[in-house]
């Protein structure tokens, strides 16, 4: 095909206006600034003296020109190091974990005690922000037993909210808790047919009939914080247990989940507690490691909505067939059978685990309740997908805090509009990108280690108060003995001294020294 003159001359004439624009986007995509050490941020409770936990605290990379950077600048772009003028072998665990936001998140793990811990924090030999940031004092590894006598300072120390709505709804229902009726009422009740732990935490040591895994968390609080006398049941099924209503004196049941139709008082779930516990430990998902496994960026992320676990509840074998029909907008399958086996012909073929963090290359996560609510909901929220989240009786600890449209996508419980909503976030990509990132500022600031601490903290301080008689250790209960760490023991510099003789009440007076 022969092309004229006057065209080619056209041809010349628009590639000569294109030229600026093309140069003008080359030249832009090439003047990033670099990263800044002296303006780059650091903040968080690791670098606090008075928090013993396995701490974390947070860079915010910015650049020269004083602009947070919206995205990762490498995961190998800071180097942080411990050391201790006491010790020249501190011996703690530091993982750099690149949140690709532009921001990290450092976490350590201390495995003894030191004194003014000093953390660098560097940018190619440079020290960013106020680094060294010193710890002064005696700093706590999570195993040392050095309890804070004093709950309000504690909790200052660990800037716990004043209130936790779940809680002050909880006990609402009980105007007073009387352990001894308790203690003989409860087992009568629900002793034969469920599975309870009874509990005393009497001068801050730990009671109990039968040892269990929440042994391990009331240990490590007391380590922390004296706790006041305190005496309840725990429920270890997943089901709310106490039917009574308000009126008809339901007994007080601590359980992981409640129900509309049940006066349960809820905890944190088993799950999350215990990875708070074994953050860095042996546990590999936790809301620390999520944050630094969120995938690829929104707009690489594949648009449809991805489900994989196990055959607890039918709404999730509804959620298979639906994705059957419709395998362009929904991925689920089932990994496990176990309450419908004679159903596997119909629902299977069974699929192999996949990782966890592999569920955030998809854009939308589906959350459905199994036996009860599904407790993955914290560690979804702290990715960066639009969680989908089935309407439901049962409720976590944190759900009265989450806002529908907010912080996630909600779906009726027959999951009859699931399929509308998902093509509702296909159609509105930035604005179900707004609810993803809303989900994970949530789980960011409410569902970390400190904000778990501080809730099971208040509940029992809340909780004490109702008391009216006292917590004793009943028979056939046991101490609970805190672990020994013979390789690396803990020296508590937290001593009292007692003053005799104040004049106006004639009582001795004791104060803390550090």
């Amino acid at each position: 095909m022969k092309v004229s003159s006057s065209s080619l001359n056209m041809l010349r004439k628009r590639f000569l206006l294109m030229m600026p624009c093309i140069i003008f986007v080359i030249r832009r995509s090439k003047a990033v600034a670099a990263p800044s050490a002296s303006k780059t941020l650091i903040w968080g409770p690791g670098l606090e003296t008075n928090i013993a936990l396995p701490a974390r605290f947070f860079i915010q990379t910015v650049d020269t020109t004083g602009r947070n950077f919206t995205t990762s600048p490498g995961e190998k772009t800071f180097e942080v190091t411990f050391t201790s003028p006491t010790d020249p072998y501190a011996r703690i665990w530091v993982q750099i974990l690149d949140r690709n936001d532009g921001s990290f998140l450092v976490r350590y793990r201390m495995y003894a005690s030191y004194t003014d811990l000093h953390i660098q924090i560097l940018l190619k030999d440079k020290l960013v922000g106020k680094s060294p940031y010193v710890l002064r004092g005696a700093v706590y590894h999570e195993s040392c037993d050095c309890p804070e006598p004093s709950g309000a300072l504690w909790e200052k120390n660990m800037h716990c909210p004043a209130s936790f709505s779940q809680i002050e709804s909880d006990l609402s229902v009980f105007p007073s808790v009387d352990p001894d009726r308790n203690a003989h009422e409860i087992l009568q009740r629900f002793g034969k047919r469920h599975s309870l732990c009874h509990y005393t935490i009497k001068n801050n040591q730990v009671y109990i009939k039968t040892k269990i895994f929440m042994d391990a968390f009331l240990l490590s609080l007391t380590r922390k914080v004296k706790l006041p006398d305190i005496e309840f049941f725990v429920n270890l099924e997943d089901w709310p247990l106490e039917k009574r209503q308000a009126s008809e004196k339901p007994s007080p049941i601590f359980s992981w989940c409640g129900s509309n139709d049940t006066q349960d008082i809820v905890m944190p779930t088993y799950d999350v507690t215990e990875s708070v516990l074994e953050t860095m430990g042996r546990v590999s998902l936790d809301m620390m490691s999520v944050q630094g496994h969120t995938g690829p960026a929104w707009e690489q992320k594949i648009s449809k909505a991805f489900w994989r676990g196990r055959d607890s509840g039918k709404e999730r074998l509804e959620l298979v067939k639906l994705a059957r029909a419709n395998p362009d907008m929904l991925d689920a399958t089932l990994t496990n059978f176990f309450f419908f086996k004679h159903d596997e012909s119909l629902y299977g073929p069974l699929v192999k685990h996949v990782s966890f963090f592999d569920f955030f290359k998809y854009k939308y996560q589906i959350n459905v309740d199994g036996t009860v609510a599904a407790y993955r909901l914290p560690y979804l929220l702290a990715g960066d997908s639009v969680v989908f989240k089935h309407d439901s009786i049962y409720y976590e600890h944190f759900y009265k805090q989450l806002q529908p449209w907010v912080h996630y996508i909600p779906f009726k419980a027959d999951l009859s509009d699931l399929l509308g909503k998902i093509q509702w976030a296909r159609d509105h990509d930035e604005e179900a990108k707004r609810i993803a990132l809303a989900g994970q500022r949530f789980a960011r600031t409410h569902l970390m280690g400190d904000s778990i601490f501080c809730y099971y903290f208040k509940l029992f301080q809340k909780y004490a108060e109702l008391q009216v008689t006292e917590a004793k250790v009943r028979d056939c209960m046991e101490l609970v003995e805190q672990p020994k760490d013979e390789l690396f023991p803990c020296y508590c510099a937290r001593k009292k001294v007692c003053v005799l003789g104040i004049k106006q009440n004639h009582k001795n007076v004791c104060i803390n020294l550090y």
